[in-house]
Order: structure tokens, then sequence, then C-alpha cells
């Protein structure tokens, strides 16, 4: 009897556990499966080429702002930890240690690269001619998570984008800090269907060591939330931890101000929660590392002229990513199947009688629908249908967010709402005890974020019912 993992096809619902679910679908449609190491991932080649995709469309769009890339060591050593109390702190119990023998010294592994790189930027800038300095890193980090780790969403080791930026001022700081964020915004969007809210963290909440932090969040259909990307602004915290200081124009020494920013791996995991169903991954068309599947229908009698058809019309679509599935041992009822599973968002049928009548089948993998299609009208109705399947699953994804942000006027309502899986909008003081409490009555609710819309009045606060300072986003979060 095959195992679990080896029986084709999806075989729980997204309803019924979407834990299960979701590590079926990350399995089967071959994105990344469990290391021997617990609590480690292989990425897959499919899911290699989705992290490809995102890199690429993020980095020609950092690259226009004047971004550049670079590689710091994976190593960083203990001293450099304790030079920002706040940052050695908020990191401290997810550190991997290595220990140098001959040396001597105790280096841990890269969970952030705050320290090493600021250790680089402290001899590199001098004046104010050096700035602004803005450099970015695809690289990977390790988190010593004690929680139980999902593929992409949580695991020890995952792939990132680290950006960490230098300025002459607070106001050119504040504002890159800002279109970094909103850069996150549009990639999650734009590129991945995915719609997010956007805001400032709490107090509590914010980057170890940061003055402010910005974060975009998503919604998960099991209801918890799940943070997409972080951009923080550092203030001059980290410039006078490494003696960063440079000459300004009227030959004065000054500290610069820093930004950091970073999204990662875990972007694919809310690919395929956001958007997968009972049959398998659905991907949106442009982050899709294949758009299109043609599978050819024969017999061994008609098979080279059916063949022959669909190479050209392979062939026909060379702007796209296309799979030919030519394979003589699986049926096309299997195929369907199969490519369904892993995401396609288009198949092209052709058989015989296909053939006679100058036409394919398009069917959509996301609603199922199903067309006959002229070849000679083949190009461009596979350009309108790939823009609108990736429309209609960031409106779709869209509506299910904006039905699940709840109001809650009083401690009841906010309570009823998270039992109903809800992001809830409140009222809050803003005390980082009252943040606690409501952690503690609620099995681990936390703010998500400030947005920044906000209310001319702010009522009590929804936990205290002291004076509110601002509203609040609060949800449970992976």
């Amino acid at each position: 009897m095959l195992k679990k993992e080896e029986t084709l096809g999806i075989t729980i619902k997204k309803e019924d556990d979407f834990s299960e679910w979701y590590n079926e679908v990350v399995i089967k449609s071959e994105l990344a499966e469990h290391s021997v190491i617990r609590g480690f991932m292989v990425i897959k080649p499919r899911g290699y080429a989705i992290w490809e995709n995102i890199q690429k469309y993020f980095d020609n769009r950092i690259k226009r702002i004047g971004v550049k890339n670079s590689y710091f060591p994976l190593l960083i050593p203990e001293a450099f930890f304790k030079k920002e109390a706040e940052h050695a702190k908020g990191f401290a119990p997810e550190l991997a240690w290595v220990m140098d023998e001959e040396q001597k010294e105790k280096y841990a592994l890269r969970p952030t690269s705050e320290t090493v790189i600021y250790d680089s930027y402290a001899r590199w800038i001098r004046s104010w001619r050096d700035l602004p300095l803005r450099l970015n890193q695809w690289s990977n980090v390790l988190r010593w998570e004690v929680k139980q780790t999902k593929l992409f969403i949580r695991t020890r080791e995952f792939l990132w984008q680290e950006g960490h930026c230098v300025y002459e001022t607070e106001e050119e700081c504040e504002k890159e800090t800002l279109i970094y964020l909103r850069e996150y915004k549009k990639l999650c969007e734009e590129l991945l269907a995915i719609p997010v809210l956007e805001g400032k963290k709490t107090e509590k909440e914010k980057f170890a060591g940061a003055k402010t932090t910005y974060s975009i969040e998503a919604l998960m259909p099991d209801g918890k939330a799940l943070q997409m990307g972080t951009s923080h602004n550092l203030g001059q915290n980290f410039a006078k931890a490494f003696d960063i200081k440079f000459i300004g124009k009227d030959e004065k020494k000054y500290l610069p101000w820093q930004n950091s920013w970073g999204i990662s791996t875990r972007l694919i995991g809310a690919l395929v929660m956001v958007h997968s169903d009972d049959k398998g991954l659905i991907l949106p068309p442009k982050v899709a590392p294949t758009q299109i599947v043609i599978v050819p229908i024969y017999t061994n009698e008609n098979k080279e002229k059916v063949l022959k058809e669909a190479d050209k019309i392979k062939d026909k679509l060379k702007n796209y990513e296309v799979i030919l599935d030519d394979r003589d041992e699986y049926k096309p009822g299997w195929k369907y199947n199969e490519w369904e599973l892993k995401g396609i968002p288009l198949r092209i049928e052709i058989g015989p009688k296909d053939i006679a009548k100058n036409q394919v089948v398009l069917v959509r993998r996301d609603n199922h629908n199903k067309e006959f299609i002229k070849i000679s009208q083949l190009d461009k109705k596979i350009k309108d249908t790939l823009e609108d399947i990736q429309n209609s699953l960031y409106k779709q994804a869209k509506k299910f967010l904006e039905s699940n942000i709840a109001e809650a006027k009083d401690w009841s309502e906010f309570v009823k709402h998270i039992k109903n899986k809800k992001l809830v909008k409140a009222s809050f003081c803003g005390n980082e005890k009252c943040e606690d409490n409501i952690k503690e009555k609620t099995d681990g609710v936390t703010s998500r974020l400030i947005p920044f819309e906000q209310p001319k009045a702010v009522g009590k606060c929804v936990k205290c019912g002291n004076d509110g300072k601002f509203i609040a986003i609060f949800g449970k979060a992976y």
C-alpha cells in the first residue's frame, strides 16, 4: 500500500484539515520536501523556479531605485551582537553557534546580517559623498526556531532578501523605508495576486534594534495572518553601535541614518495557501514557472500527425513557458490530473477531431472553464486568458480579506471575532503590558500592524478601557 505522501492526488480537503492539506499540496506538487535534518527543507526545482521569478521581479524593481547586490559572510562574531543590546536580546533565542577552536572564537550562523554588514559600512563610509549607500543581499539565514515548523512558512533555514541602506538625513531614510515597503506591496499584489494590509508595528512587535518597523500582512484561508515583508527605520542605533560616521558638507562629523528591509521564501507558502484548492496547486500566471501545458491526444495510427500539430502550437507560443507532454506511458486523463496538481495555469488539449476543425481545447486551472478556440485566435486568447486568471485570483483573495476583517468595540466582540478566525480592527492603548495581556487571554493573538489610515477620533482601548492611541489590527499569526 502507498504511503499517504505517495498516494496520487490530494487526499485531504482544504476545509477539513488546512495544515495537512497544505503539507500535501507543497509535497505532491513538487515544490519542496522535509529534509532529514529536523526543521529544514529541500526546495525542489519547481519551488525554486517560483523563488527565481520573485527574485527577478523584485531585483529589477530595486535596481531602478539604485540598489546594488552584494554578499556578506555567513558567520557573525559573537562580539558583533553585543554592540547593539536590543538587537542582541531580540535574536538570542534563535541563534545557532559554531566554535573556532583554534582562535577560541564563537560565531553565530547568520540570522540576519545587520551587524556583519555594518562593520564593513564603518570602514566604507567617510564622507557625505559616500551616501546614500544602498546594498542588497540574496542569501540564506538560520534561525533556531523552537516552534513547530512548516514548509516555506516556518523553517530553521530559509532563503531571503535583505536590503541595507545608509542616508545622510532622517527624512531621506524614512522616505525610502516606506518606498521599499510599498515595493513589497506591489510584489505581493501584482506578481503573487495576494492583497495585503500595510502599516506600522507596535513598539512590542517592532524589529529588535529598530526605531520603527513597517510591515505588510496577508490573511490565510485558515484565519491566520502572515507577515509578508518588513521595512525597518533603524534610526541611528546601529550607526552608534558600529561607529559609522561621515564628514558632512560643513566638514563636521555626523551619524548617518539607516534602514533594513526583507522578504523570504515564506511568500511561496502564502501562494499555496491563498490560491490552491483540493486538486492541488494554483499559481498566478505571472509567477508560475510554466504557464501552459500542451496535452496531445492520439492513438498509434494518428500519433505522428497529432504530435506534429502540437509542436507547431508550442512553437507558436514561444513567448510563454510551455511544456509539451508527449509521454506515451501515461493516458491524457492522468496527465490532466498531474498538471492540475502542479498548478499549470492553462492546459491545451489537441486531438485528431480538433485538428480537423482547426481548433484546440483551452482549459483554465483556476475555475476549470473549458473553451474551443480556433488556432488562428490562440495567441490573443491565451494572452487575455492569462491576464484574466491573474486578475481573478487577486479579486477573489481581496474579497476574502475584506470580508474577514471585523471591528470590535469591546472585549466580548474582540474575543467573538477571534474565535470566528477574523482579523480584528480595534482601538488600542499601545501599552506593552496590555498587549501581553491580550496575547495571554486569547491563546496567542498579537497586534499585526497599525494601519496608516487612522480615524480622527479613537475610542477606548478594547482590552484595558484606557484612552486608545490608535486603531490596530489583531490576529493569530504563523
